[in-house]
């Protein structure tokens, strides 16, 4: 499912599209325990089994988005496309355990988390094989080179050709900024 999915998104591309978006919510694995596994990635213990549900959802997900950057790369179009894989916040460093609420038993999770994330950013004629920036030893905060979504929208606004600091007027015709932040990731311009 989500391998036939990077590859609609991929002809999109090839077709002219300039911006894709692919949700990859649950795989829908025959012989999935349905309680063991959230459909989507808010692996909280309460919604389910956080090492049952990554061990069924990650080899999916590996497989298509490791296809994905292949084939990008593969037709000459990663200087054309930029995938970014993200989710929308980063998850607490320390395993929960609470009674799941479909399964009724004490299971594994992670919690939001704000300190630190992380995100995969490949083609787009940026530099690839690097990691920017680091954490604290147990994953916490943000150690070195702190940023911050607002620079990874800026770094695709300006891959895009998105003037960052365009302002929309709002419906009482005040001006509304694009990004009220934010500078695009150097490392990867």
């Amino acid at each position: 499912k989500w391998g036939q999915r990077a590859l609609l998104a991929r002809r999109l591309v090839e077709a002219g599209t300039s911006f894709v978006t692919m949700y990859m919510n649950n795989p829908d694995v025959p012989g999935t325990q349905k309680n063991r596994i959230h459909g989507n990635w808010d692996i909280h213990a309460i919604n389910g089994d956080l090492y049952y549900d990554l061990g069924v959802r990650m080899p999916h997900f590996d497989r298509a988005v490791a296809a994905l950057i292949e084939d990008i790369y593969s037709r000459g179009l990663d200087k054309k496309v930029m995938l970014v894989v993200s989710g929308e916040f980063g998850r607490t460093p320390r395993i929960t355990v609470q009674p799941g609420t479909k399964s009724k038993v004490m299971q594994p999770g992670r919690d939001h988390w704000p300190g630190a994330m992380s995100v995969l950013v490949s083609g787009g004629g940026a530099p690839m094989g690097q990691v920017i920036g680091s954490t604290t030893a147990k994953g916490e905060y943000a150690k070195d080179n702190k940023l911050d979504p607002n620079d990874l929208l800026a770094t695709v606004y300006h891959f895009l050709g998105i003037d960052q600091n365009h302002e929309f007027l709002d419906l009482s015709g005040r001006p509304m900024p694009i990004l009220p932040h934010g500078a695009p990731i150097k490392e990867l311009i």
